[in-house]
């Protein structure tokens, strides 16, 4: 399919931005970031231009997984303000020209939530909104893993029964097909939409259905049974004819757990009026050995650029639409990942920028992105606080790990390295509280903070307000067909973008190493983005410098 002859949606030349509120911004002084927080931050936001703020979870939650364990799903947690704080929120940001997308998990809840409760009580009718089953051979009824180390199942001696749970222990999951959970989940969605929320993004959204039958999985831990499961696209077809789908100006975007292209683009294709886009995360497992999250390994660039040949062209040619992206809250920082955050951390953080936000599909940013925050730097465990970061420091210490080795895998893997305070400024804590953090800052935030950012010029983020910017100018980056060359050299990564007679040629040295590049069929194109010093072009070869970026522009 090629792109010009596809109808343009108005959202599509947006950017979101994404904002942990536990780490954004306190307004009190207690140590966690809340709303009044962020509406205290709308004007830098409105600066940066992005469009959308996507909030992870806010609501009522014991915080077994930061707010991933939902407890009530239409209320705001004490902690984080007032349903009237975000009511002004919602109407602040709309008079700066930015909309709210809410997270939504939907694929289980807190073992807290009244439902939950209710079912432990021995309410039957409750019992039917979660996934319970009888013991098989005085066991577990399948041998699935959860996602956080350890069986899937957890037995309720009182019930006599186990309850699934495919994260932590204190989030079961519910049950889709139960057709009375689907209209719980419905009246949650237009509560929302009726507070004005104009997204929503759905979490693991594609592991909701599950296999009447539930079995041992013989071949891994469980996911190939419901991964993008056999009800999938009808419940997502539901939801949005009964929620959001009835709105022209609301987005959504699924996060696609181990998921499929062909997957991909039934859910965000227009015509099959499931998700406006998705989430895959097959890119972020690059430096992951065999699949293993918890092993350390340089990332394989020629796998990285065949997976963006693949995804982008797939995509592109099926009529799906992606959300571009490298960190949130669950991924170590991308400029301690894939760049160099030593040597070259901001050339390197501009970089990765540019890389997926003259892609095509929806860029996100994780906040403290565009500053170029980079990981932790822990080095003991009582600086952790993420359930699945402690939890493999005991798994990786019963496979024999020294205390160091594990250590240095949690500096690397901990979703912790996303979840620091904001840096604000040079001031204690960065900025973010006047109290003590729940978590620690990371130590380099005198030097690495919006204050200095914003009065700098050349920083990494007045470079990340210039590429909101061309999105918004240079509509070949919104529609253009994408195809990926230069494909000999996996330490770059090149794609060209075409539209109606416009051409866009993007060239990413992934390396700290000089590159060089043939760009001869390039003769008379300008310079559109640059993030070194200069640019140099010699008889038709582009020498990249470490880590630069230079994207090339034709004008139809």
């Amino acid at each position: 399919m090629n792109t010009q002859n596809q109808s343009y949606r108005e959202w599509q030349d947006s950017v979101v931005y994404q904002i942990y509120p536990k780490s954004f911004c306190d307004s009190t002084g207690n140590g966690i970031g809340d709303l009044p927080g962020i509406i205290s931050k709308l004007d830098y936001l409105q600066m940066l231009g992005v469009d959308y703020l996507w909030l992870t979870p806010f609501y009522p939650s014991p915080q077994r997984d930061n707010g991933y364990d939902v407890a009530d799903y239409c209320s705001v947690d004490p902690r984080f303000g007032t349903m009237a704080d975000f009511e002004q929120l919602v109407e602040e940001a709309g008079q700066r020209g930015m909309k709210l997308m809410l997270d939504m998990v939907f694929n289980h809840t807190s073992t807290d939530h009244e439902w939950f409760q209710k079912a432990l009580a021995g309410d039957k009718t409750y019992q039917d909104y979660y996934i319970f089953r009888e013991p098989v051979d005085g066991g577990a009824p399948t041998n699935w893993e959860s996602k956080f180390g350890g069986n899937a199942w957890e037995y309720v001696p009182a019930l006599g029964e186990y309850y699934l749970h495919l994260f932590d222990k204190t989030q079961a999951d519910l049950n889709w097909e139960n057709p009375v959970v689907r209209e719980e989940i419905y009246k949650v969605v237009n509560f929302w939409l009726e507070k004005g929320v104009k997204g929503f993004r759905l979490d693991v959204i594609n592991l909701i259905s599950k296999p009447d039958v539930l079995e041992n999985d013989n071949e891994g831990d469980g996911r190939r049974f419901y991964t993008d499961g056999p009800r999938i696209h009808e419940y997502l077809k539901e939801l949005n004819a009964r929620t959001f789908g009835r709105y022209d100006d609301v987005i959504t975007v699924g996060e696609m757990s181990s998921t499929s292209i062909d997957n991909c683009i039934r859910y965000s294709n227009p015509r099959e009026r499931e998700l406006s886009m998705t989430f895959s995360f097959h890119h972020l497992k690059v430096d992951y050995p065999n699949g293993e999250k918890w092993k350390l390994a340089a990332p394989d660039l020629k796998q990285l650029n065949d997976l963006y040949s693949t995804w982008q062209e797939g995509m592109t040619e099926g009529g799906g639409w992606n959300a571009l992206f490298w960190c949130n809250h669950d991924q170590p920082r991308i400029v301690s990942r894939l760049g160099d955050d030593k040597n070259y951390r901001e050339r390197s953080a501009k970089m990765l920028g540019a890389a997926i936000h003259l892609m095509r599909g929806t860029p996100y940013i994780y906040q403290g992105e565009e500053i170029g925050m980079t990981n932790a730097g822990f080095t003991s465990l009582k600086q952790y606080r993420d359930v699945e970061s402690i939890n493999h420091y005991q798994l990786l210490s019963e496979k024999g790990l020294s205390e160091s080795e594990v250590l240095s895998t949690l500096a690397e893997r901990s979703r912790d390295n996303a979840r620091t305070p904001m840096q604000w400024d040079d001031s204690q804590h960065a900025g973010f509280t006047t109290g003590t953090p729940w978590i620690e800052a990371a130590g380099n935030y005198t030097s690495v903070n919006v204050q200095d950012a914003r009065e700098n010029g050349d920083s990494v983020y007045h470079f990340y307000r210039k590429l909101i910017q061309l999105r918004k100018q240079h509509r070949v980056i919104v529609c253009g067909d994408y195809a990926a060359f230069e494909q000999q050299n996996s330490d770059v990564l090149a794609y060209l973008r075409a539209w109606q007679g416009d051409e866009l040629a993007v060239f990413c040295n992934l390396t700290g190493d000089i590159q060089e590049v043939d760009v001869r069929r390039f003769g008379g194109y300008q310079v559109l983005v640059n993030n070194a010093e200069s640019v140099d072009v010699e008889e038709g070869v582009l020498r990249l410098e470490p880590w630069q970026v230079v994207a090339l522009f034709k004008q139809g």
